[in-house]
């Protein structure tokens, strides 16, 4: 049984509201112990003795996808382009929806409440303008349509969350809208006063101002979310690629990923350490600052600690390795 915590990628998430879900699911499954669900960093950790299998079923039974983690695929490594392109993408539905929510606005409020000009053959003709508005609010769904696919897949799920409840909302706006513009269509039909009270009756701006106004949050949030990956895997990069490893009495160089707890490896000034170990031979100061933010070099001898991710300023120093991988202090700190 395999009772350690185990690391996948969570795709669909938006919200808290989603996370929660996910973590309430899969600490349903029969032998999970324990999960946490990362908004920020789109990842679960799980413990517990439940196979991969049944834990990514839960997910997708719950409206998402899940995956073994792998540090190729997280956007905290190699997926910065990933978050720049979906920045990029917030960005353009932003600015597309503000600039047909302006139009809305001008249109549909700009003239009744403030006197602003219409063009002539807008003049009396309640029809034409309910129908440009609502033109200009379908094309604002249509822009952030991914509202509406994301809300309503949660809500089929069963679990509702913030996209259920913007979509919701505009969505009723603009059918209420629309059953009134046919109530002005069939007043101005037969020729009765009520067209102009329907015509303030017309909510179509309402719903295309929460898809806007979400979208900025969204926005902000996506920039976020890009800083804080930044300085993660400023974090990560402090992790040396390679370390040099006692082997048969020799030294030998490979990747910091293959060192095994209890493997033996050396420090030459200016090396970073690659395993959290125990000094086995040698004296030296080591950098900490990365970690613990103490500018000042903290010396280390024969039975000290050393983390990963920290350099070794002046000295030779043997250490053998007690933490390895995801175990690592600087591991548990990402």
């Amino acid at each position: 049984m395999n009772m350690s915590v185990r690391k996948f990628n969570v795709y669909g998430m938006s919200c808290a509201a989603c996370a929660a879900r996910i973590e309430k699911a899969v600490k349903a499954v029969e032998g999970v112990t324990e999960c946490s669900v990362s908004l920020l960093t789109n990842t679960m950790g799980v413990q517990g003795s439940a196979e991969d299998a049944a834990i990514e079923q839960a997910v997708k039974n719950a409206g998402y996808e899940a995956s073994s983690f792998s540090v190729k695929k997280t956007v905290l490594k190699e997926n910065k382009s990933v978050e720049k392109s979906e920045t990029q993408n917030l960005l353009r539905r932003l600015l597309f929806s503000l600039f047909f929510l302006l139009c809305l606005m001008y249109c549909g409020m700009g003239n009744r409440m403030y006197g602003l000009p219409l063009p002539a053959w807008f003049s009396g003709n309640f029809t034409a303008i309910a129908l440009v508005q609502l033109f200009l609010c379908s094309v604002i769904m249509i822009i952030n349509r991914k509202f509406f696919s994301s809300g309503f897949r949660a809500a089929l799920h069963l679990s509702p969350n913030m996209d259920t409840l913007v979509a919701l909302g505009s969505v009723i706006s603009f059918l209420y809208s629309v059953v009134n513009l046919f109530r002005i269509t069939d007043a101005v039909l037969h020729n009765t006063d009520r067209a102009d009270f329907f015509m303030d009756n017309l909510y179509f701006e309402s719903a295309a101002m929460i898809l806007t106004l979400i979208t900025v949050g969204k926005f902000l949030e996506s920039v976020s979310k890009g800083k804080t990956g930044d300085a993660l895997r400023s974090l990560m990069n402090l992790a040396p690629k390679k370390a040099l490893v006692l082997r048969n009495s020799k030294e030998t160089e490979v990747d910091s990923s293959k060192i095994e707890e209890g493997d033996v490896f050396i420090l030459k000034p200016g090396f970073s350490v690659p395993a959290d170990g125990i000094v086995l031979e040698g004296s030296s100061a080591v950098n900490e600052s990365s970690l613990t933010g103490e500018s000042i070099p903290v010396e280390k001898e024969e039975g000290s600690k050393v983390n990963a991710g920290t350099v070794n300023v002046s000295g030779f120093l043997k250490c053998r390795a007690v933490k390895v991988g995801s175990e690592t202090f600087l591991s548990r700190i990402i």
